[in-house]
């Protein structure tokens, strides 16, 4: 196989054998990332489209799980909490052909006590364990600009840091196991808070006689202006909610940092009412949209027609 532009300018004492589990809308284009800077990835998904695709990229194709354990680095990238103990301690998981000194960084959203169960059993094997959850959505996976929280001993990370960096923007090390799915938690009420606001903000606009666009132009320059906003209003406005991250596991993910709030004994009032329209949205079957749909809990509300999408 004739070697790849990244493969032909990467020294080869700087090329890793990386194990990729879990290829949906935003595991996929990390994986490529790490395939088109010259490492040798082996990359496993319950279907294999996406497997297909990324091996003529010049990934390998796993067989199965304990295929994906012959590396010296593991990413998952998994839905939830269960999704990543079973692909790591199925009785034929990652896990059973991991050799000691290997690494397992999680990239999915789960909960810090599950990052911690997790962590203690691959401490068991003599594997070491980051929890570097992911934020950005399918822009920033797409474009090699995710933030990277990361959870784990200073050396772990330090490796970890060393294979994320190929599609992060921004990556820290925020303390020991579980930190890194605390400050996911964090970002992702702020996000689901965000939208909300967006949401009701831009509902007001369209039912008044305001130029909406330069209406959103003028507020993207001041201090009303974000990342959900830039992202996310114009996609509200025309009406696409295709799913870059949908309501269902932006719900899961906001159980988990109103877990988190509970046992630190802190309220969250906002968090709480957002975490309740985004259950209303699934609750009406719109759970599969993207989390920027929140605007038709919004108008639903106040008794906005339905548009037609």
């Amino acid at each position: 196989m004739e070697p790849t532009p990244a493969e032909q300018h990467l020294p080869k004492e700087a090329r890793m054998k990386i194990g990729f589990i879990g290829l949906g809308v935003m595991g996929k284009p990390m994986a490529k990332h790490l395939v088109e800077a010259g490492h040798d990835v082996v990359v496993y998904n319950r279907s294999r489209p996406s497997m297909d695709e990324l091996a003529a990229t010049g990934a390998v194709a796993a067989d199965n799980l304990a295929q994906v354990g012959q590396t010296d680095i593991v990413i998952t990238m998994l839905p939830d909490s269960p999704d990543v103990e079973a692909v790591l301690f199925h009785e034929e998981g990652v896990a059973s052909t991991l050799q000691p000194g290997a690494v397992v960084i999680d990239c999915s959203t789960i909960s810090p006590q599950a990052a911690g169960v997790i962590g203690e059993q691959l401490a068991a094997a003599q594997v070491d364990f980051v929890d570097a959850p992911v934020s950005g959505g399918e822009a920033g996976a797409v474009n090699g600009a995710l933030a990277i929280m990361m959870g784990g001993d200073e050396e772990t990370v330090a490796r970890a840091q060393d294979v994320l960096g190929v599609f992060a923007a921004a990556m820290a090390h925020v303390g020991p196991i579980g930190s890194g799915q605390l400050v996911k938690a964090a970002n992702q009420m702020l996000v689901a808070g965000n939208i909300a606001l967006v949401a009701e903000a831009l509902s007001l606009l369209q039912r008044t006689d305001v130029d909406v666009p330069a209406a959103v132009d003028v507020l993207n320059g001041g201090l009303a202006s974000s990342q959900v906003l830039k992202a996310k209003g114009p996609k509200m406005l025309a009406r696409d909610f295709t799913p870059g991250f949908r309501l269902d596991l932006h719900y899961k993910d906001l159980l988990i940092a109103l877990a988190a709030c509970e046992q630190a004994g802190v309220a969250v009032p906002i968090a709480g009412m957002t975490t309740q329209l985004v259950q209303a949205m699934r609750a009406a079957g719109d759970g599969g949209q993207d989390h920027g749909a929140l605007i038709k809990a919004v108008e639903r509300l106040s008794g906005i027609p339905p548009h037609k999408t």
